[in-house]
C-alpha cells in the first residue's frame, strides 16, 4: 500500500472523479478505438449519459472525433476515434552524433523531421533546434502544443540541472531558450527514461499490462529506464537509472563517457561491439572503421567477426541485465536502440549470459526487444508531451 505523502497531497475536490473519468474514456478510445458511446459505458460501467457528456468535451478540445462505422444493415454506427489530423507534438532527440526534430500527432506518428549532426558547443546545438522547431510550428498553423526533449546525461526533472559528458554540458539552460526561441513549454528527460515513457504509452501491446519493467537502452553508452507501478521512476533529481556505470569487470575494450574501462557501458555498448571487431578483423581487412549499422549489415549476412563481435557485446549486456534482475526483479526487460535489428543474432546470448549469472530460484523475467524502431529516442521525446494527455491523474 503507498504512504501518503502528507507535504505533497492533495485533498480529492469535486472535480476529481471527473477527471479521472475522462482520462479513463480517453485512455479506451485510444487503446480500443474505434469504440462506440455504448461499448464503453458497458465496459467502464459509467454511465451512458456521463460517458456522452465526456465525448462531447474530447471532441471539442479536438482530441477525439467521431467517424462512421461499417453498416449491417441499417444506419452505421457513430464510433470515435483519436482525432490525428494534425501534429500536436515536437520531439527533440539529442544524440551525441545527431539532433532530430520531428512532429507528430497524437498517436506518435511522425509527420516531419529534419536531422542536423549535434554541435559540441550547446548553444549552437539549441539554435539549431529552435530554427527547425519554429519552422515546425509554422508549418501547422498553430497546432503544436509542446515540445519533448530527450538527450543522454543526467537532467533534473524540473530542467534546472543537465549534466551531458559526452559534451561537457553542464547546467545548460536548454529548455528555458527553447522555450523562449517558440513560445512553446519544454519538457525534458534522461534518453532512457523518456524512451522507457514511449514503451509505456507506444510500444508493444502486452506492455500496457505490466506495472514494473526497464528498458537497457543501448547507443553510444548503456543507460536504463525504469518503470514502477506504471510510471517511470526518476530518483533524486533524476538521476535514477544509471546502471550503465555499475562494475562488472575490468580491461573493456573502450573507456566509458566517464573515463572507466570497468563499468558495463565499456563492455556492452555499440563503441565497445565496434572496437571488438576493429580487433578481430584486424588481420582482414586492417581493422577497417565501419558504423554500427555497418557492423549490424555484416552480422545479418554472416559475416564472422562481426557476428563473433556482436555476440560478445551481447553477453556482457546479459552479465548487466542480470544484476538488474537480482536487485529490481522486474516483470519485464526490454532491449531498445539499434542494436534490436541484430536480435536473432544476439537474443538467445543475452538469455544464455543472464541464466549463468542470475541466482537461481528468482521469478522468471520475460527478456524481449523493443518495437519503437531503431529511434525510441524520438518516441520517448514525443511522448514527454503525448502521455500528458493520456496520463491518469495522480493520487499521492
Amino acid at each position: 500500500m503507498r504512504r501518503i505523502d502528507l507535504t505533497k497531497a492533495n485533498v480529492a475536490r469535486s472535480n476529481t472523479i471527473r477527471d479521472i473519468n475522462r482520462q479513463i474514456v480517453l485512455n479506451y478510445v485510444r487503446e480500443r478505438g474505434p469504440i462506440s458511446r455504448s461499448e464503453i459505458a458497458q465496459e467502464t460501467a459509467l454511465q451512458r449519459s456521463t460517458v456522452s457528456l465526456i465525448v462531447e468535451e474530447l471532441c471539442i478540445e479536438g482530441l477525439i472525433e467521431e467517424i462512421n462505422g461499417e453498416s449491417t444493415g441499417g444506419r452505421p454506427p457513430i464510433l470515435l476515434s483519436l482525432r490525428t489530423a494534425d501534429a500536436v507534438a515536437i520531439g527533440v532527440d539529442i544524440g551525441t552524433n545527431q539532433t532530430i526534430v520531428a512532429s507528430s500527432d497524437l498517436a506518435g506518428r511522425v509527420l516531419q523531421e529534419e536531422k542536423f549532426e549535434t554541435q559540441p558547443d550547446a548553444k549552437e546545438t539549441t539554435k539549431r533546434i529552435i530554427e527547425r522547431a519554429r519552422r515546425l510550428i509554422r508549418r501547422n498553423h498553430g497546432t503544436i502544443e509542446g515540445i519533448g526533449i530527450s538527450l543522454p546525461g543526467l537532467v533534473n526533472p524540473d530542467g534546472s540541472g543537465l549534466f551531458v559528458p559526452n559534451f561537457d554540458w553542464r547546467d545548460v539552460p536548454i529548455a528555458k531558450d527553447i522555450n523562449a526561441g517558440t513560445g512553446l513549454p519544454v519538457t525534458m528527460d534522461n534518453d532512457a527514461n523518456a524512451a522507457a515513457l514511449a514503451e509505456l504509452w507506444f510500444g508493444r501491446p502486452e506492455i500496457r499490462q505490466v506495472r514494473d519493467f526497464i528498458l537497457v537502452l543501448v547507443e553510444g553508452g548503456v543507460g536504463t529506464g525504469i518503470v514502477f507501478d506504471g510510471q517511470v521512476y526518476r530518483g533524486e533529481n533524476g538521476a535514477a537509472g544509471e546502471f550503465g556505470h555499475m562494475t562488472i569487470g575490468q580491461g573493456a575494450p573502450v573507456a566509458c563517457a566517464s573515463g572507466s574501462r570497468e563499468c558495463w557501458e565499456a563492455f556492452a555498448s555499440e563503441r565497445s561491439a565496434l572496437a571488438r571487431y576493429k580487433n578481430l578483423s584486424r588481420g582482414l581487412n586492417g581493422g577497417s572503421d565501419i558504423t554500427f549499422s555497418e557492423l549490424i549489415d555484416m552480422s545479418l549476412g554472416s559475416e564472422g567477426p562481426a557476428r563473433q563481435a556482436l555476440k560478445e557485446t551481447a553477453r556482457y549486456l546479459g552479465i548487466g541485465i542480470a544484476n538488474l534482475i537480482r536487485g529490481l526483479a522486474p516483470e519485464v526487460v526490454i532491449v531498445g536502440g539499434p542494436v534490436v535489428r541484430s536480435w536473432p543474432i544476439i537474443a538467445d546470448e543475452i538469455r544464455e549470459s543472464v541464466e549463468a549469472t542470475i541466482c537461481r530460484g528468482l521469478p522468471t523475467t520475460r527478456l524481449i526487444a523493443s518495437t519503437l524502431g531503431p529511434e525510441p529516442t524520438l518516441m520517448g521525446a514525443l511522448s514527454l508531451v503525448l502521455a500528458s494527455k493520456f496520463a491518469s491523474v495522480p493520487i499521492t
